[in-house]
C-alpha cells in the first residue's frame, strides 16, 4: 500500500523552511500569482540549471531549486524588485539570528 506524504511516520521536509518555500508556492499559484504551468516551468528551470552547473542531485539541494524558481517568478511578476528582495532577506536572517531557539521568528511587514 503506498502512504500519503502525511502517513508517513517520518517528516516530509528536513527543514521548516523547505515546507513555507512549498506552502507559499502552492498558496501564490492559488491566489493566481502564477499559473501552476509557469510554476513547473520555473522550478524545471533551476533544476536544469543547477545540473549544467554540476549540482550532484543528491536530493539535498531540491528545495533550494523550489526557492529560486519562486524568487524568479515573484521578480517576473513584478511583486518585489531585486532591492526590495534582498532587504527582506536580510531583515529575515536579522530577525532569525536575534530569535531564540524554539520560538517562532517574527518578521515586520513592511
Amino acid at each position: 500500500m503506498n502512504k500519503k506524504a502525511y502517513d508517513l511516520e517520518e517528516p516530509v521536509f528536513d527543514e521548516p523552511w523547505q515546507a513555507q518555500v512549498f506552502a507559499l508556492a502552492v498558496k501564490l499559484s492559488e491566489d493566481g500569482l502564477f499559473t501552476w504551468k509557469q510554476w513547473t516551468a520555473a522550478i524545471s528551470y533551476e533544476i536544469q540549471n543547477a545540473q549544467i552547473s554540476s549540482d550532484p542531485d543528491l536530493g539535498d539541494t531540491y528545495y533550494e531549486h523550489w526557492l529560486n524558481a519562486l524568487e524568479r517568478l515573484v521578480y517576473a511578476k513584478g511583486v518585489l524588485n531585486i532591492d526590495e528582495m534582498t532587504e527582506r532577506k536580510e531583515a529575515w536572517r536579522k530577525a532569525y539570528l536575534q530569535t531564540p531557539h524554539g520560538i517562532a521568528v517574527q518578521l515586520k511587514k513592511t
